[in-house]
């Protein structure tokens, strides 16, 4: 059984993921960082390289064999849940946990970010994550099993939260 942190960028799926792996004696996969060290260079390169289709590619054929073993803490990237086949595949051996915030939180934690390229070309960043988190919200809420709200928790606390969800099956 694996958990699967699903979620907008800045929710701290990295960070309570690496603490809940260890709390739990598993190993966390961070997918995005999966998906640069296979292909050579960051995500911006990819997208810009392949566009998203080639990047969201890259990411289905990751999930795939993910889903396939088992003991992981896996850390998706905000858009796993663009591809209903992902999640369909992350189900049939996962706890999915919905890490989410409210958009001034995940502002505050990600602004001065420069390892993703724009979404939403042509507004701000608040625009951009307020317009993705409104189209994604229904996305993460339908995959997920659980949800923890991170705006005022510890990355210890959501950690801890996920290691009871999962002793719990």
């Amino acid at each position: 059984m694996n958990i699967v942190l699903i979620g907008y960028r800045g929710t701290g799926k990295s960070a309570v993921g690496n603490l809940a792996a260890k709390k739990l004696g598993m190993k966390c996969v961070g997918m995005d960082a999966a998906i640069e060290e296979r292909a050579g260079m960051p995500i911006p390169e990819i997208v810009m390289n392949e566009g998203w289709p080639g990047f969201r590619d890259r990411e289905s054929q990751l999930v795939r064999e993910l889903a396939a073993e088992d003991g992981l803490v896996i850390d998706c990237g905000g858009g796993v849940i663009e591809r209903p086949e992902n999640i369909e595949a992350l189900r049939k051996n996962s706890v999915i946990v919905w890490l989410k915030a409210s958009v001034s939180t995940i502002v505050a934690r990600i602004e001065s970010s420069t390892n993703r390229p724009a979404l939403v070309e042509g507004k701000t960043f608040i625009e951009e994550v307020s317009e993705v988190l409104e189209r994604r919200t229904p996305r993460y809420r339908s995959a997920a099993g659980f949800e923890i709200d991170t705006d005022t928790l510890t990355p210890e606390q959501i950690a801890e939260r996920l290691a009871e969800i999962y002793r719990r099956g």
